[in-house]
């Protein structure tokens, strides 16, 4: 089993920047995709960022130029660094971890953190 644990959410005035982290740990292989999702409520959780171990990015348009992924493949460890932040970036952010464990491989999801921009 793979357990992905985030931290770093919390509440930011607008223009300001948060770091967010997610660590995986478990019966872990190697970790293809690394990446952050977030959710409001009422609607689908939607990409904000992800990271193949190739070095591959991927970003939502709403995002680019403001967030920065990046990953510590020794510590299976994949963070999000928000700038100029928005009050439309209030979300409860997911990190996400595509993991060949020992004998299959998976999707995992971690618990959530949230996040609020606000004055």
């Amino acid at each position: 089993q793979v357990q992905l644990v985030e931290s770093g959410g919390g509440l930011v005035q607008p223009g300001g920047s948060l770091r967010l982290s997610c660590a995986a740990s478990g019966s872990i292989s190697s970790i293809y995709v690394m990446g952050w999702y977030r959710q409001t409520p009422g609607k689908a959780r939607e990409l904000v960022a992800t990271l193949t171990n190739g070095g591959s990015t991927n970003y939502s348009d709403s995002v680019k130029g403001r967030f920065t992924i990046s990953r510590d493949n020794a510590k299976n460890t994949v963070y999000l660094q928000m700038s100029s932040l928005k009050p439309e970036d209030t979300a409860v952010y997911y990190c996400n971890a595509d993991v060949r464990g020992l004998y299959r491989r998976d999707v995992y999801w971690g618990q959530g953190t949230q996040v609020t921009v606000s004055s």
